[in-house]
């Protein structure tokens, strides 16, 4: 066996282990489910996760939106007491305090989300890894497939040559001169 043979051959087994790992850690990630993975939030990641798909949402925009509304109006037209006249120092300061309050949770929510994106991001790059060398390995059975094709025609080509010289008298081509 020749160096480049042994090389080939070495690289192959540590594909065809790779191959095997990638496997196994795709199988073990698929049994994972969906509620094993809500199982593991701790509280306080619950939590974010809600404030922040609450707060996200249209339903809340819309809701506030309405409350603020109203809010102006009513303290614009003094139909109720003025409690809050223009400019709006109390709303602005509920504002201000729910804008502050509410960032950390959804930054936490984000960082979560980031990092299970980030788990993704690998299982994909391995998953891709994985499409390349069975891709690669294909495409070496389809080489070795046509060089068999090659050298079976070759020895037909050879066959039938042996058997045109001997039809035609013992290999002695004689040229009508």
């Amino acid at each position: 066996m020749t160096d480049g043979e042994k090389k080939h051959e070495k690289l192959t087994n540590d594909e065809a282990a790779l191959l095997h790992q990638l496997r196994d850690a795709r199988r073990k990630q698929r049994t994972l489910t969906k509620s094993h993975a809500h199982l593991r939030l701790t509280t306080g990641q619950r939590i974010a996760d809600y404030v922040a798909s609450t707060m996200g949402s249209w339903r809340f925009i819309i809701i506030q939106s309405t409350i603020l509304f109203l809010w102006i109006i009513l303290n614009v037209t003094a139909y109720i007491q003025k409690w809050d006249p223009y400019p709006f120092i109390l709303l602005n300061l509920a504002l201000s305090f729910q804008a502050a309050y509410a960032a950390p949770f959804i930054m936490m929510s984000q960082n979560r989300q980031q990092d299970i994106d980030r788990k993704k991001a690998e299982a994909d790059f391995h998953i891709n890894i994985k499409a390349e060398l069975e891709i690669e390995l294909l495409h070496q059975k389809i080489d070795e497939l046509r060089e068999k094709e090659v050298l079976a025609l070759t020895d037909a080509v050879n066959s039938l040559a042996a058997q045109l010289k001997q039809a035609n008298g013992g290999g002695t081509n004689r040229s009508p001169a």
